[in-house]
């Protein structure tokens, strides 16, 4: 089975730059977008020509805002939205799809903004999302992936020193809020599998970023445990463009 990852920054846009050809490529069983930034009937118009997919949406109430998407083969046994936290259940951050022997999390972090206006709010959020997660773990495995917008540790992104706690992303706080899920049992496969590996799957599009690889790792596999010796490879797609996130790939 193989899963991908993908901020797409906008199903509109990026479905104009490729979108279809890299998804044939990947080749992927099940295809988990973030950001779409659009209404699910938009999404559904979005990916019209796509065929052999099950097309799953959460939209946030904002329109043109936040979004997620979940892609399969397979039909879910059931597809469900959002934690049960009407601060939180606004957004569209979240789809969860069950299988038969796991429950896939497709999840869009919220960012804790330019100025960190945010940061409070995000750390409520991560608190509330790791109790939302450890619930669904109580009857099968997890398989969480998404945005999670931290850069865990100083190798997840090129200028570490220069960012801690000045920008969104390398707080404190947001690190804390990684490390809790990790404490709580969950595996970051990307990392345990390449401790010691360089590789981003995000890069602004300005100071032409991506070019001179100045990014950070922001999109991850966090998996129960139970799961995580089962996986086969984890990979960072950075050959596949049209967003300012690449597709990361999980394979059991």
């Amino acid at each position: 089975m193989k899963i991908i990852t993908w901020n797409v920054n906008g199903i509109r846009a990026i479905v104009k730059k490729d979108f279809f050809d890299s998804i044939e490529q990947i080749n992927a069983d099940i295809v988990c977008l973030q950001e779409t930034k659009a209404q699910e009937e938009e999404v559904d118009k979005a990916l019209n020509s796509l065929e052999g997919y099950r097309i799953s949406n959460n939209a946030a109430e904002k329109k043109g805002y936040s979004g997620t998407t979940i892609l399969s083969k397979e039909k879910p046994e059931q597809v469900s939205t959002d934690m049960g936290v009407d601060e939180h259940d606004h957004e569209g951050r979240i789809l969860c799809a069950e299988y038969d022997n796991f429950y896939l999390i497709n999840v869009y972090v919220p960012n804790s903004g330019q100025k960190l206006d945010r940061l409070d709010y995000r750390k409520q959020w991560d608190a509330d999302f790791l109790k939302y997660i450890k619930e669904k773990e109580k009857s099968k495995p997890v398989i969480v992936c998404g945005d999670f917008n931290v850069a865990h540790k100083p190798i997840d992104l090129k200028n570490d020193k220069s960012n801690y706690n000045k920008t969104a992303g390398y707080t404190q706080v947001e690190i804390d809020g990684m490390d809790a899920f990790l404490d709580a049992g969950l595996v970051d496969v990307y990392r345990k599998l390449h401790p010691d590996t360089v590789a981003y799957t995000y890069w602004s599009y300005r100071f032409k970023a991506r070019e001179r690889n100045t990014g950070w790792r922001l999109d991850y596999f966090l998996l129960s445990s139970s799961l995580a010796g089962k996986v086969k490879k984890v990979e960072i797609l950075n050959q596949y463009y049209g967003s300012d996130h690449c597709p990361v790939l999980l394979e059991f």
